[in-house]
């Protein structure tokens, strides 16, 4: 009975954080920076701590939903409802299904379901996002990197699938940072 679940997991994943935050500070995060309503536009436009908060918020939506998931019928229904808030969050309702890339959600739904793996990329993640000042770099090495950690401490071949699937999702959603880092037209973080 799990599934009954899904449209609830997709509508916390639709929670709009980084408008919200940006609006509490006079900003329509949509409208400035890359236009994209995720941490990293955050962080660019109104600074470290307000996109630290983004990243919080978007986090909790994906742990929240795999967590959920894990509790009421174990790993498959953690990958499902946490599949289910990165779509909300990517495609969301509210906004003609123009929404975030799914990192920081995608990061809180494998905070849950493999915490080990999350632990050694967050300081990749930093790394990269220092030594480039691209936060869209950071998250695509780490996106590319997430099944592959999951493939070393896996339970099972069908969680690697499900993790590439999540993470094409999420690299599908960083085409356009491909297209700018490679014509080095990318936004730097700061």
């Amino acid at each position: 009975m799990w599934w009954l679940l899904l449209p609830i997991a997709y509508l916390i994943g639709t929670f709009p954080s980084a408008v919200l935050v940006a609006r509490a500070n006079g900003v329509d995060i949509r409208t400035v920076g890359s236009g994209n309503p995720g941490a990293s536009n955050v962080t660019r436009v109104l600074g470290w701590r307000r996109g630290i908060w983004v990243f919080v918020l978007d986090a909790a939506k994906g742990a929240l939903a795999a967590g959920a998931g894990l509790l009421v019928d174990g790993r498959p229904a953690g990958y499902v409802l946490g599949a289910a808030a990165i779509l909300g969050h990517v495609f969301p309702v509210w906004n003609g299904f123009r929404g975030g890339k799914g990192v920081a959600t995608g990061g809180g739904v494998f905070a849950v379901l493999s915490p080990l793996v999350i632990v050694v990329l967050i300081p990749i993640w930093l790394a990269v996002s220092k030594l480039s000042k691209k936060a869209s770099l950071a998250s695509i090495v780490i996106v590319a990197l997430l099944p592959v950690g999951v493939g070393v401490v896996s339970r099972s071949w069908w969680e690697v699938l499900a993790t590439i699937g999540l993470c094409l999702l999420v690299m599908a959603r960083h085409l356009g940072n491909i297209r700018r880092l490679i014509s080095r037209r990318e936004h730097a973080l700061t």
